[in-house]
């Protein structure tokens, strides 16, 4: 009895000394993190340590005991997703990835915030292995997170067989109070919860204070009261240095399946330095002397610089084996369900890849060729839309409360939503800041192809997700209806004026205004080929007359952006090039058909696309606009700036520099300029002034 005894006190002493040395390790681990990124900061004398310093306990929990990735291949489909909503505390991020095993080497986070390196001052996905969605402007990362945990979800229903869990992960993320402060996560969470996101999961750095002042000033709601009413579950608040209590709280969250999870932890912002807990630790750098106080409060070397001790590395590491044994198990599995399933297995791997079926756009070229009575490019759109939905089971998407209005909804595809998660129509509701972003975290998920539809007006809510989707070059289809003032008698609210120009602005973004049905089917076409950054479709509401491609060129010019749509009196010197996009085409044609019967010998081009234009060669642009030609006048319902990239010096445009008006969309265009009898006004005192020079 003594000896048992004897042994129990042994085993227990050993257990004591097994969970000593697991705390200290814990410890060590996140001192590494939070002291790496205190250094980054320090380096570049720019960004923000502080909560990196006091968040670092719970991003630690989350990596090391839960998070399933493999650091040597960030992209593996089946992987936990990870969202640092705050990217301004990048820092903490790239520790992470540093210490786990991921391509990113010490001298990268020693070139913290440089030019050239991979380590920049807020995330960028496609710059720095493992970073899953560039974020910084507020909001947009708890967002994207909604439509990643989204993706997942619908592909689980789709491709999930008994035996066989294709896709089965979960969505974490960590956010701020800016993030919840932000209009766009309220949007998000609000949808979150109406869907049941059960595998999303949010840590909420409640850490009271911000750039300008504490929390208490601006934002004294009670925050788990207005996740419970979203129809989350809420956790906490914990202590943010208590890891015990981090993981029991994701294991809740874990368990939690109908409901997506929120998890309060109270954090110290820049914990440890003398003016912790204050809004000053925010950003920016802090003294030296307050650096080295920060290090010697809890043991760490004050004159060492990117100290990483060898039994933290050796512990993070064991990411890479076990990342690459979890990844090698689904592989597996995967193999096996490609043998009993092929024609899922098939419809897998490409979508995986994003690549289209080889029947993608069949019937596309027939849809429209005995359609005689004019049709609004809304319409031929959603013809368009759910032609492509047959042979294209990655294309998902809704609107925002207008699928009707603006057709996008797809027939006999189902509602996604609460058991249903299979259905490709996903209502948004009137979310359309939510939306864009949601759209855009479907499209980093993979698996799918996302797209949006509202009125083109109210592309200003979307503007920032779709300016993130053209930073991260990924795929994500806007359409916008309702696309000028021929809408009419919804007024100069809903009359998008400065909108075109606006997106035409957008790098590595692609904007399509086609002018008939017969374009529309070629620019779906563009958007769907698409896949390194995101297409907008502009289409009307009014109906537009079907172009005879018998008689003028084919639509299938749409894809070099701009092309000659006819020529009067072949042959014989050109006297004037009208330019047009979608609904103005018509009326440039009218107008050329009666300038020549004026013996003026105009080219009508229709350029529904500048960045598709812009990319042809110098030959072909000169094909279609000739450089001796000086007389051009441009012919389009929004705003004229921008047009002189076309027109030059020496042309004219016919256009808006004012907002629209509320009334019958005919009279609204013929009142505000836009008849033929006005392009040819113009296009003769342009070709007049021309002649003087």
């Amino acid at each position: 009895m003594q000896k048992m005894n004897k042994e129990s006190a042994e085993d227990l002493a050993a257990d004591e000394r097994a969970e000593r040395e697991n705390e200290v390790l814990d410890q060590e681990c996140i001192n590494t993190l939070r002291f790496l990124s205190l250094d980054m900061v320090q380096t570049a004398k720019s960004g923000h340590a502080g909560t990196p310093m006091g968040a670092a306990d719970m991003a630690y929990v989350l990596w090391d005991r839960f998070l399933r990735h493999n650091p040597r291949n960030p992209d593996w489909a089946n992987r936990d997703r990870f969202v640092l909503s705050q990217g301004h505390a990048c820092a903490l991020l790239y520790s992470l990835l540093y210490v786990t095993g991921y391509d990113l080497s010490l001298e990268e986070l020693k070139r913290f915030r440089q030019w050239g390196s991979e380590t920049p001052g807020h995330p960028e996905y496609g710059l720095t292995p493992g970073v899953s969605v560039t974020t910084g402007p507020l909001g947009q990362g708890f967002a994207h997170g909604v439509g990643m945990a989204i993706a997942e979800r619908f592909l689980a229903d789709h491709f999930n067989r008994e035996g066989f869990n294709v896709f089965d992960h979960y969505t974490y993320g960590t956010c701020s109070d800016g993030d919840l402060q932000e209009g766009v996560t309220s949007e998000a969470a609000s949808l979150a919860g109406t869907l049941h996101l059960g595998k999303l999961i949010y840590l909420y750095d409640d850490n009271g204070a911000q750039i300008d002042t504490t929390t208490d000033v601006t934002f004294g709601e009670n925050v788990a009261e207005r996740f419970r009413a979203y129809g989350w579950q809420v956790l906490g608040p914990i202590n943010g240095t208590e890891l015990d209590s981090i993981s029991s709280a994701i294991r809740d969250a874990q368990i939690e399946t109908e409901r997506p999870s929120i998890i309060i932890v109270r954090t110290l912002i820049g914990r440890d330095a003398p003016r912790e807990g204050m809004r000053e630790m925010h950003s920016d750098p802090i003294p030296d002397e307050e650096v080295r106080a920060a290090k010697s409060s809890v043991g760490w070397p004050p004159e060492k610089t990117f100290y990483v001790p060898d039994i933290v590395l050796s512990h993070m590491r064991k990411a890479v084996d076990r990342g690459a044994r979890q990844e090698s198990e689904w592989e597996g599995m995967i193999e096996e369900y490609a043998k009993k399933y092929p024609d899922l297995g098939e419809r897998l791997r490409r979508q995986l890849l994003g690549d289209l079926p080889r029947d993608w756009d069949k019937g596309l070229d027939d849809l429209f060729t005995s359609e005689k009575e004019p049709m609004p490019t809304r319409e031929a759109s959603g013809k368009i839309l759910n032609t492509l939905v047959k042979h294209v089971h990655a294309l998902t998407g809704g609107s925002a409360d207008v699928g009707g209005s603006v057709k996008s909804n797809l027939s006999g595809y189902g509602d996604f939503g609460w058991h249903e998660y299979s259905g490709h129509n996903i209502h948004f509701g009137v979310r359309e800041h939510a939306m864009g972003a949601i759209a855009g975290g479907m499209a980093l998920h993979g698996g799918v192809i996302p797209y949006t539809a509202t009125y083109f007006n109210f592309s200003d809510y979307m503007r920032p997700p779709m300016r993130l989707a053209a930073l991260m070059k990924i795929r994500v289809i806007y359409l916008f209806s309702h696309d000028s003032i021929g809408l009419g008698q919804d007024g100069p609210t809903h009359q998008p004026v400065e909108q075109l120009m606006g997106l035409r602005a957008v790098p590595h973004m692609i904007v399509v205004r086609p002018s008939d049905a017969t374009e529309a089917v070629e620019a779906w076409k563009v958007a769907m080929l698409n896949s390194k950054g995101p297409t907008v479709l502009v289409l009307s509401r009014q109906a537009l007359p079907i172009i005879d491609r018998s008689t003028y060129a084919s639509a299938k010019g749409l894809k070099r952006g701009g092309y000659v749509l006819w020529k009067g009196n072949k042959g014989k010197r050109i006297d004037a090039i009208l330019l047009a996009t979608g609904s103005e085409v018509h009326l440039a044609l009218e107008a050329a058909k009666k300038l020549a019967e004026e013996r003026v010998n105009v080219t009508v081009v229709s350029m529904p696309s500048w960045e598709l234009f812009d990319k042809q060669s110098r030959e072909y642009k000169e094909s279609v606009l000739p450089e001796k030609i000086k007389a051009r006048i441009a012919v389009e319902a929004g705003s004229t700036i921008g047009w002189e990239h076309y027109v030059g010096l020496d042309g004219g445009v016919v256009g808006l520099n004012r907002f629209g008006a509320s009334g019958p969309g005919d009279i609204v265009l013929r009142k505000l300029g836009f008849t033929s009898e006005h392009i040819v006004k113009v296009t003769k005192e342009v070709i007049k002034r021309n002649k003087r020079r």
